[in-house]
């Protein structure tokens, strides 16, 4: 089987060395840039790439690299984006936009193309000078509509009783064990939509030339619009068949212009000619670059991003996790800091956070590991992508400047622990179960009963030790910051958190770097920019993948979870059931804590 894997990297790399060949031809006339996204834009790699190539969907920051050298250059007149299937969250929206503004203020204009324009379809298309639906295509643009789950009736009827306690009266994430929303999360999540709505018309407004009363008339008319209404509306500037592309683009390029299709992340790497060399020497070739993929080192000036992208857990970081969500371990961040501690090429470090929390002793665990980095004469930033809440805005305040995006989602500064009572699930099912307890707390996490009167007074405690701890963290790291108007669970979308001097400017990863550089004297393109951790290389990955076959009941439990993950996707949408896969993989931390930092996520914004 490793073989076979390694056969088809063989037929991969191959086919890309033999389209990278064609790519250098030279190009007669005004050259335009046509530039394809689809599927996800990850916020890094997780596998090292082959012969430079990366996995299939590359990341933020090397496109928004690619859209930089597009706007520096001068080989092309133009840029024409082609959206297929394209699904960024609007924090990225954001950042590959202010990057298309760098473009347009270089002097060359940016055209969008694409099948489908629903939100932000149509939010990435605001930054261009034109927007362009394929013939046939539609646009939806029915606002920002959110659904929250509420399963305590159902909970009750089958005999569960959730027992849950948290240090924060806006704390939403124990929220969904309730019948109803309280009316302090009734309070915080509305102000929360109403901020994330009133960018997205923002953006919209100002992009597309709107006056309010406009906007909420193509609103009005754009739940589900053909191309013609979305003309009439401004929301587009054009309805074209793709063969008609050209002749439209000729009246803006002349008519002897061409495409340049190699100008996307990983086109400017080199890679080796394999379909010029013999089978046993491009085999060759393939098998070294499997056994070097996850070998790296700095060779100068560095500055290194570490990413915090998913649930914070104790231990390892891990791909699995409930559903497939990742968790970011502490014990794998801490060694990636050792590492940047030891590397004398590393001036500063960027923690680009996208997290809802998770586990409070590992949030706490990395927040010593800045530190130690910043001790070590290093500074520490701090980029937030779509959220940094709960464990997330912890680690955040270990941070000495933070940037956001005006969508980012910020605070959630609480704690919530608890457990379930499933006693009268084993009642119903006609199960006795007998407890057996030996010490004088030991019942305590027991799963029969919810807690006494006593037990919940000893673990509201504890938590509110944790939480002491956690609003300590932050009056440090947040020097003038107003606890008693950010604390207790609030979140704040990125402008209010400026304001609230949760934060201090808006900017994407990009800007964080280059601000970044700056301070330290780098000049730029005389430093390089590292992710951490590492990527896998590719033989670790084939291993895992190879070790997921190794007996029937590690086959049967995967394919299992991969049924109710089939099953979550199709009740609820991509999006919809990654919201909800990675609020129940950070939550069933309880299993094994008591106490975590967890914001809410199962809120699934339509």
């Amino acid at each position: 089987m490793k073989r076979a894997m390694l056969a088809r990297l063989f037929a991969v790399a191959a086919s890309a060395a033999v389209c990278a060949a064609g790519a250098g031809a030279a190009l007669a006339g005004k050259v335009v840039g046509f530039l394809t996204l689809e599927g996800d834009l990850k916020e890094r790699q997780t596998v090292a790439p082959l012969f430079g190539g990366g996995e299939k969907n590359h990341t933020l920051r090397e496109l928004v690299g690619s859209l930089d050298r597009i706007a520096a250059g001068s080989e092309l007149s133009g840029l024409v984006i082609r959206l297929r299937d394209f699904a960024p969250t609007t924090t990225q929206v954001q950042e590959i936009g202010a990057a298309i503004g760098r473009i347009r203020a270089s002097g060359k204009k940016v055209h969008v193309f694409g099948d489908l324009m629903e939100t932000r379809e149509l939010l990435l298309g605001s930054y261009a000078d034109e927007v362009i639906l394929q013939a046939g295509g539609a646009v939806s643009l029915p606002g920002v509509y959110a659904e929250e789950m509420f399963l305590g009736d159902m909970l009750k009827w089958v005999g569960v009783s959730p027992d849950f306690v948290q240090v924060g009266d806006y704390k939403g994430a124990s929220e969904m064990f309730n019948a109803r929303p309280t009316a302090a999360w009734e309070q915080n999540i509305n102000q929360l939509l109403d901020g994330e709505y009133a960018i997205v018309r923002a953006q919209l407004r100002k992009g597309r030339g709107l006056t309010d009363a406009q906007l909420d008339a193509a609103m009005g008319d754009s739940f589900m619009a053909l191309g013609s209404t979305a003309v009439r509306h401004r929301l587009i500037d054009a309805e074209l068949d793709r063969p008609e592309l050209d002749k439209h683009l000729e009246k803006s390029y002349g008519e002897d212009f061409d495409y340049d299709e190699n100008i996307g992340p990983g086109s400017e790497k080199e890679r080796p000619d394999l379909a010029s060399m013999g089978m046993f020497e491009a085999f060759a070739q393939i098998m070294k670059a499997v056994e070097e993929s996850g070998r790296r080192e700095t060779t100068g000036p560095t500055i290194a991003v570490l990413h915090i992208d998913g649930a914070i857990t104790d231990g390892e970081s891990s791909s699995g996790g409930f559903m497939g969500e990742g968790g970011v371990g502490a014990v794998t961040i801490r060694k990636a800091l050792a590492d940047i501690e030891d590397d004398g090429n590393i001036r500063g470090v960027i923690v680009r956070i996208d997290s809802p929390g998770g586990s409070a002793t590992a949030s706490e665990n990395i927040w010593l590991g800045l530190q130690r980095i910043r001790r070590a004469g290093k500074p520490v930033w701090v980029s937030v992508g779509s959220m940094a809440a709960s464990g997330g805005y912890y680690i955040l305040s270990a941070g000495e400047r933070v940037y956001v995006n005006p969508s980012s989602i910020v605070g959630s500064i609480g704690v919530v622990g608890g457990k379930f009572g499933l006693g009268g699930v084993y009642e119903k099912l006609k199960i006795n179960v007998i407890a057996r307890v030996r010490g004088p707390r030991a019942g305590m996490q027991g799963g029969l009963n919810p807690w006494t009167d006593e037990e919940r007074g000893l673990v509201r405690k504890a938590m509110t030790e944790t939480y002491d701890l956690f609003v300590s963290r932050v009056k440090a790291g947040r020097p003038g910051i107003d606890i008693a108007k950010t604390a207790e669970g609030r979140l704040f979308t990125g402008e209010k958190a400026i304001e609230m001097k949760m934060a201090d400017a808006l900017g994407g990863l990009d800007r964080t770097v280059t601000d970044l550089a700056a301070k330290l004297g780098l000049a730029e393109g005389k430093y390089e920019v590292m992710d951490f951790p590492a990527p896998k290389s590719l033989e670790e990955a084939l291993e895992d993948a190879l070790g997921g076959f190794g007996g029937l009941g590690g086959a049967r439990s995967g394919a299992s979870l991969a049924e109710l993950d089939v099953a979550g996707r199709q009740l609820l949408g991509e999006r919809g059931w990654g919201q909800v896969r990675r609020a129940l993989g950070a939550l069933l931390q309880l299993r094994d804590r008591g106490v975590v930092l967890v914001a809410p996520r199962v809120v699934i914004f339509r």
